[in-house]
């Protein structure tokens, strides 16, 4: 095919020098170069924003692709496609006259095609005697060879960039996740700080955070807020250093029990108390002298019945089920969960349940369940405190006939019997049991 002579465009529309510059890329192409035209594509799709495409442009020059035979594009040939308006508006999903024609000039204007227009505008081929195209008038795609090289860095560049602002953005959001909770953190644990500087900071640098903003404000606003995450982090370690010295892998703080049984249980103090418990659950002081061994299931229960309320069908055969009964209890007595867990670490699964069953037990006399829990669990790391002495105070309260109501409020009329003996307060305990409890001073 002969070189086409057209380089002006038809009509009214003017001859600029970005015209002449596609014009002069286009020429300057590599004699050997040989491209995929829709590899090409997907970087010019990826790097659109840089070169000032839109996307109904790209459906437009993937339209005119289409009307090119070859996969690859070779730059010794001629690639000037000759679609009529009516087959790119087809091929462009239906797309106006009126926007098809807007966004062809924006494709010329951004240097991805070049107009051959001829003489009276209409786009066609001329052929020779042999078949051969010796004319063509339409749209040259000859930009799309000789500028592969440079729409594929620029594609690059953009991923990129996105990649650095998702990195900024992520980075940003970590840091302000971090800073909030370890503020929190600081606050409910006491440890002694400027909680309230350290919160208007945060909130002075979160403030400046547009909707919308550049990876450069991004990393900007992310170094502001490491410096305040690096300041809180030191401080909460340093504190934590102090409180746990000898912490490390190889100690275990779990399952702590009171060796010493002149010691004077927390339990006891901390149910007969006035302000703590609200009531005159006293603990006899004979309780001490109970054997320190592992409580049975079926005492804990029958010392605190309400457990039963909170599994479904009241079965708990399993030390298991009391402990997931343990975690309902928790939220209804409005108990945090770092409370829980710093319990469960230093107690042990088995014994926090059963103390957070008798704080349960005991729930409308106690003001603060959480405060308590707290309170025995400061006890337990120091080995002042065990779950026997809770345990008998309140098998001993039924046995005196000051026992905790444990009808549940939701019986119905219709139900005439109790599905055991412990939803009537009937304690049936062992005649050892019997006679430990017994031995108490007149």
């Amino acid at each position: 095919m002969q070189t086409p002579l057209s380089t002006t465009p038809f009509g009214r529309r003017p001859m600029t020098l970005g015209m002449i510059s596609s014009q002069l890329a286009a020429k300057a192409k590599p004699e050997t170069a040989i491209v995929h035209k829709w590899h090409v594509f997907q970087h010019i799709k990826e790097a659109r924003q840089v070169l000032g495409a839109t996307d109904r442009a790209l459906t437009i020059l993937h339209a005119l692709l289409s009307f090119h035979p070859e996969i690859a594009l070779e730059a010794t040939s001629e690639v000037i496609v000759w679609p009529s308006n009516e087959q790119l508006m087809a091929r462009a999903n239906g797309m106006p006259p009126t926007t098809l024609r807007r966004h062809l000039a924006v494709l010329v204007d951004c240097g991805l095609i070049i107009r051959r227009d001829s003489p009276n505008g209409k786009r066609f081929a001329r052929k020779g005697q042999g078949g051969e195209i010796e004319q063509a008038y339409g749209f040259d795609l000859a930009p799309i060879v000789a500028r592969a090289e440079e729409y594929k860095s620029l594609a690059a560049a953009v991923q990129a960039e996105k990649k650095a602002f998702r990195v900024a953005k992520e980075r940003l959001t970590i840091l302000r996740r971090d800073i909030v909770k370890m503020i929190e953190a600081g606050v409910e644990e006491g440890v002694p700080g400027d909680w309230r500087r350290f919160q208007q900071a945060y909130q002075e640098i979160a403030g400046r955070i547009p909707r919308t903003a550049p990876r450069q404000l991004l990393e900007s606003l992310g170094s502001e807020m490491e410096t305040l995450w690096c300041e809180i982090r030191e401080l909460l370690e340093t504190f934590a250093k102090t409180q746990n010295p000898d912490a490390n892998e190889s100690h275990s703080g779990r399952h702590i029990q009171n060796s010493n049984p002149d010691l004077p249980s927390e339990s006891e103090r901390g149910l007969a108390k006035e302000d703590e418990a609200g009531g005159n659950a006293a603990a006899p002081q004979n309780l001490r002298s109970l054997p320190k061994r592992e409580l049975p299931l079926g005492i804990v229960l029958d010392a605190c019945p309400n457990m039963r309320w909170l599994i479904k069908g009241g079965e708990i055969r399993h030390w298991r089920d009391l402990l997931a009964a343990a975690e309902l209890a928790r939220s209804t007595l409005g108990i945090s969960p770092s409370a829980w867990r710093e319990a469960r670490e230093v107690l042990g699964d088995q014994q926090a349940a059963i103390t957070l069953a008798a704080i349960h037990q005991k729930a409308d006399q106690i003001n603060s369940a959480g405060g308590y829990l707290r309170s025995l669990t400061d006890r337990a790391k120091d080995g002042k405190f065990s779950a026997w002495p809770m345990i008998m105070a309140l098998l001993r309260a039924k046995l005196d006939g000051a026992k905790p109501p444990t009808t549940p409020p939701t019986q119905g009329p219709g139900r005439s019997e109790p599905r055991n003996p412990t939803e009537t307060g009937g304690l049936q305990p062992s005649a050892e049991l019997r006679a430990l409890l017994a031995k108490r001073p007149k």
